[in-house]
């Protein structure tokens, strides 16, 4: 097998056939026997705390009782009724820790309801038969810019467009879908389905994707608010931190996000260049991806080094469960201090490590390649106003997701809302902006009448 290097940094580490069963579905599609074994396991609880737990309200044990009857099309309707987007978040939700987490059978065999398998089983079903369409209600003669076609964007269009405002989604990136399409691990959306899911979303009709158009350089927001009834920043965090360390500009350090964006967009995961020893620093679900996806490329070893403890990482116990089988290796309480190098590459990283008795070690670790995931930042461009307010380097939102500047929403992770940084809390989040658009224009319609 040939190996294309530069220093220890290689692409066709694996050959193809290695590559494609290395980057399997890690969660395959329940068989109908399974998923009616699994939603009898339901009690299909009155105050269900599943229910709670999941950011979008999605009605469960409805769902999983419609499966139970064999009712497929029922059970992906109550699904996407409440999450346009449920198709991709039985895929990447932490459910151990939202509506899995919350179901009463822990307390009794500590096995919960698989809901995200069963979520899957409905929503794949539908979408290979295109089952669940919406109908648009009479065109309300309004139009509302959506700025960002990620998770929060397309459900905040969906739903707008369902209730009859005509929608255009703008978007810096040549296609649709956001994180999902271009941040999420590839062994966890085969098949290409984040783009598929957003063509379905979009056949609802009302709504128009103008892609590789960026707020600040091809559009202004003023513009936008003159031109369109609300406005909805769906921008996403497009800034990643940096170490701010004496050799991060060596070869062979790279941000992770960039790092998990090439290898969901190549067309052949034998091309993507991984190292031979890596070392990934952050602790959050982007450190996993990037880490679980380097020893599926084929990196000898590959090292997740985090500065607290695990009990402080944002990454799920279930994350870290996974990435511990596929070989990667944690290190805690690690501080990086200085990148080394040869030659303008990367060889090692060397950190300030907290030993068991109060005192700091020095530990050095080769590399020859680098991933920085240690969080992302709002990038400001085309938001410069002096009526919108941003909170903690985020856009300030209220309960309805409305900015300080009238016109204008924000949801999403560029938006400083209540909810946490997932995908799940996104789609809720461009409900709430949809539902308090929709409202606007209900009530502006009163007072003009």
């Amino acid at each position: 097998m040939a190996i294309k290097q530069t220093g220890d940094i290689a692409t066709h580490r694996l050959s193809s056939e290695q590559l494609s069963c290395e980057f399997a579905d890690i969660a395959p599609l329940l068989d109908p026997t399974a998923a009616a074994a699994a939603a009898s396991r339901c009690h299909y609880c009155y105050d269900a705390p599943c229910v709670q737990a999941c950011p979008t309200q999605i009605d469960i044990p409805s769902f999983i009782r419609k499966i139970g009857n064999g009712n497929l099309k029922g059970a992906a309707t109550d699904i996407l009724s409440a999450n346009p987007l449920g198709g991709m978040c039985s895929r990447v939700c932490p459910t151990e820790i939202l509506c899995e987490g919350a179901c009463v059978r822990n307390h009794q065999d500590a096995k919960p309801v698989t809901i995200g398998a069963l979520q899957r089983h409905a929503t794949d079903w539908a979408m290979a038969r295109n089952a669940v369409q919406f109908t648009r209600a009479a065109d309300s003669g309004r139009h509302v810019a959506v700025v960002g076609a990620g998770p929060a964007g397309l459900a905040c269009a969906h739903r707008l467009a369902v209730a009859g405002h005509r929608v255009t989604i703008y978007d810096a990136r040549a296609k649709g879908g956001g994180l999902n399409e271009y941040g999420i691990a590839a062994y966890k959306t085969v098949d290409d389905f984040a783009q598929r899911e957003v063509q379905w979303l979009l056949s609802v009709g009302g709504i128009e994707l103008k892609t590789g158009v960026a707020l600040g350089r091809d559009m202004m927001l003023d513009a936008l608010r003159e031109q369109h009834d609300a406005v909805f920043l769906a921008i996403g965090l497009a800034g990643v931190r940096a170490l701010d360390l004496e050799g991060e500009e060596l070869s062979g350090v790279m941000d992770a996000v960039d790092f998990i964006e090439q290898v969901r967009q190549a067309h052949d995961l034998a091309t993507v260049p991984v190292g031979r020893r890596v070392v990934v620093i952050g602790g959050g679900n982007t450190a996993i991806d990037a880490a679980v996806q380097s020893r599926k490329l084929g990196a000898s070893s590959v090292t997740m080094v985090y500065r607290r403890g695990v009990e402080s990482m944002s990454a799920t116990w279930a994350e870290r469960e996974f990435a511990l089988t596929q070989g990667v290796t944690l290190v805690t309480h690690a501080k990086p201090v200085r990148l080394v190098g040869r030659d303008g590459a990367v060889t090692g990283v060397e950190f300030e490590r907290i030993t068991n008795d109060g005192g700091v070690e020095r530990l050095a670790l080769d590399s020859d390649m680098v991933l920085k995931a240690i969080g992302q930042t709002l990038v400001p461009i085309g938001l410069a106003h002096e009526l919108l307010t941003l909170d903690q380097n985020r856009i300030a939102v209220d309960a309805d997701m409305r900015t300080s500047l009238d016109k204008v929403w924000a949801g999403g992770d560029c938006a400083a809302s209540v909810g946490v940084d997932l995908t799940v809390q996104a789609v809720q989040d461009g409900k709430l902006a949809a539902a308090s658009i929709d409202a606007a224009f209900a009530l502006a319609a009163v007072k003009a009448a």
